[in-house]
């Protein structure tokens, strides 16, 4: 992962929140699986989907955002997810990460509402730009329709661009539609616009069409061989190693990802608490956790140094 300035490349994570038993954020596991992440060269894109961000509060992001800070985590290499339903929520989270001097923010669109239109979106984006005013923002969109059922069109991208050139760095794409990634990429990546695939598994196609890499959450899991495509792509093997992360991604994919993410690592580490989810995620039961070890198994699954996350 590299960072400079104004622009983000590489292997993210939205970086998994490990909790207590009451459900309260762990700031200790949550800053040692931030250095772990940070040792294979991936950027940490906390508070993101697979962070389990719109089940905690704007003070609890907070909290763990000073916490990462004061314990040394370069701020340059945090791309924080700072979209939320209330304008007011993003505001304040937004300005916080900028005046921390982040890389980036990943934005979610107000998701509540649906069916909204591109000019409540505009509006939306635009109020939180407009009153953080600082011209170190850097905004990556994030575009999720699956999940968010709020989907950010090109129309709406190029208006965004126009009025704000210099703060609308990039889109994550997770649609899972490779289409619609390859066109965001052929229609503003001449403009500096970074599209990042929402998914390792669109790593080698995004990088061949001149994209920055991936935002992706098994990166919390499997993040060696994840960069180590993103570094050797133009090498003969890189489809079969695009192959065998799509076998791995796949092992996770039969269970509600967050879970099974947490599963893993709790099994590796040998810390059951590291299976806790926040309701209202539920955690794996011992029928699923022994078919998530044999199918990582028989791909060879293996978590370097994951006693550092104990």
């Amino acid at each position: 992962m590299t960072a400079s300035s104004s622009r983000l490349q590489g292997v993210f994570s939205p970086v998994l929140t490990p909790f207590k038993p009451d459900y309260s954020p762990d700031p200790d596991r949550f800053i040692r699986h931030c250095r772990w992440l940070l040792d294979q060269e991936v950027g940490l894109s906390v508070f993101g989907t697979n962070s389990e961000a719109n089940s905690m509060s704007v003070s609890e992001k907070q909290r763990l955002l000073d916490a990462l800070l004061e314990a040394g985590i370069p701020p340059g290499r945090l791309m924080p997810g700072t979209g939320c339903c209330a304008l007011p929520d993003s505001i304040e989270l937004t300005k916080r990460a900028v005046q921390a001097g982040v890389g980036g923010c990943l934005m979610l669109p107000p998701f509540y509402y649906k069916g909204v239109s591109d000019e409540g979106l505009y509006r939306a984006f635009a109020s939180v730009i407009d009153a953080v005013a600082d011209e170190r923002l850097r905004i990556y969109l994030y575009h999720i329709p699956p999940v968010s059922s709020t989907p950010i069109s090109r129309g709406l991208v190029a208006r965004l661009l126009k009025s704000y050139p210099t703060i609308v760095a990039g889109m994550k794409d997770s649609s899972g539609d490779w289409n619609n990634t390859r066109a965001m990429i052929e229609e503003f990546g001449p403009q500096g616009f970074d599209v990042f695939a929402g998914s390792e598994s669109f790593l080698l196609a995004n990088l061949r069409a001149g994209g920055p890499g991936c935002i992706t959450a098994t990166a919390n899991v499997n993040p060696t061989k994840i960069v180590q495509l993103y570094k050797s792509w133009r090498n003969a093997d890189a489809d079969d190693q695009q192959k065998a992360l799509d076998a791995t991604r796949a092992a996770f994919a039969q269970f509600p990802m967050v879970a099974a993410m947490k599963a893993a690592i709790a099994w590796k580490t040998g810390r059951q608490d590291w299976a806790v989810v926040r309701p209202p995620l539920v955690d794996l039961d011992a029928p699923q956790r022994q078919t998530l070890q044999a199918t990582l198994d028989k791909v060879a699954f293996t978590m370097p140094n994951a006693g550092a996350l104990a």
